[in-house]
């Protein structure tokens, strides 16, 4: 991997830590940091690939409360470098790569959530400080140790990165070509589980009556065989506008039930 690779890695990196609190950008999203990583080191396909499966596992992440959700970022910036080792080192097939990265990317979801946890520890004094600059008025002392704050966050993904971006692509393709075709299928279905799970997670947070017929309806349009995804793409934003102009209509209205929500309102009058 060239030096220019790496720098723009650690970049990224350091994005995807900061955005992981900020929450702004998106940077984090596997979406986003594997298509760029993939992007830099001349392996885009790859990394858009890699970074839609794991958008896939991602939906379901989510703080709620006092439970912090797995980090994805860590997670996104570790398994493409990790993919992107695997494929330098010219033994082992993209298909193989991605899906094996993929496995891997719940586990190290698991590390930066340990690590996210340290930097949230040391930012208590932080706090303390940027807490003393205010009673002296000091606005540029509270500024410098917030930015030092979201930088602590960044170089928690960052480190990790470069340090990755030294490993030598042999060994992580001869890791992966000395695993049994027992784990490494296994490591596929499992991967595969764990995209159910995170759509599963996401059903269950939007499960209401006023949802389950645009559920049912996009299970019948994706069985159409003609019709693509920009199809599908159009299809839901159609229903969407739909529903919005009906929702929009009901409330000037009155509507029946005065919700406005059309479809809460036809589901409420029929019960």
């Amino acid at each position: 991997m060239s030096a220019l690779s790496i720098v723009l890695i650690a970049i990224i990196a350091l994005l995807a830590g900061m955005e992981g609190i900020l929450d702004e950008f998106q940077f984090h999203q596997p979406l986003v940091a594997c298509t760029l990583i993939g992007l830099v080191s001349g392996h885009l396909q790859e990394g858009v690939m890699l970074g839609g499966s794991l958008q896939m596992i991602a939906l379901g992440w989510a703080n709620v409360g006092a439970a912090v959700a797995p980090d994805a970022a860590l997670a996104s910036v570790a398994s493409a470098i990790i993919m992107v080792l695997a494929l330098d080192g010219g033994t082992a097939d993209s298909q193989t790569a991605i899906t094996t990265s993929i496995a891997l990317a719940v586990p190290l979801s698991v590390a930066g959530l340990f690590l996210t946890m340290i930097c949230r520890t040391l930012a208590i004094p932080i706090v303390h400080a940027m807490d003393a600059a205010a009673e002296k008025g000091d606005f540029k002392g509270i500024e410098m140790w917030q930015i030092l704050a979201i930088l602590m966050q960044g170089a928690r993904i960052a480190i990790p990165a470069v340090a990755l971006c030294f490993v030598s692509p042999e060994i992580v393709t001869n890791a992966l070509n000395m695993m049994p075709a027992w784990l490494s299928g296994g490591m596929a279905v499992g991967g595969g589980m764990v995209a159910a799970v995170g759509y599963a997670m996401v059903i269950n947070m939007m499960a209401t009556k006023e949802v389950w017929p645009f559920f049912a309806l996009g299970f019948v349009f994706a069985a159409i065989k003609q019709l693509t995804l920009i199809a599908l793409g159009v299809i839901g934003v159609s229903l969407a506008l739909l529903y919005l102009g009906l929702k929009d209509l009901a409330k000037n209205s009155g509507g029946s039930a005065g919700t406005g929500d059309p479809l809460g309102d036809i589901l409420n009058d029929y019960e």
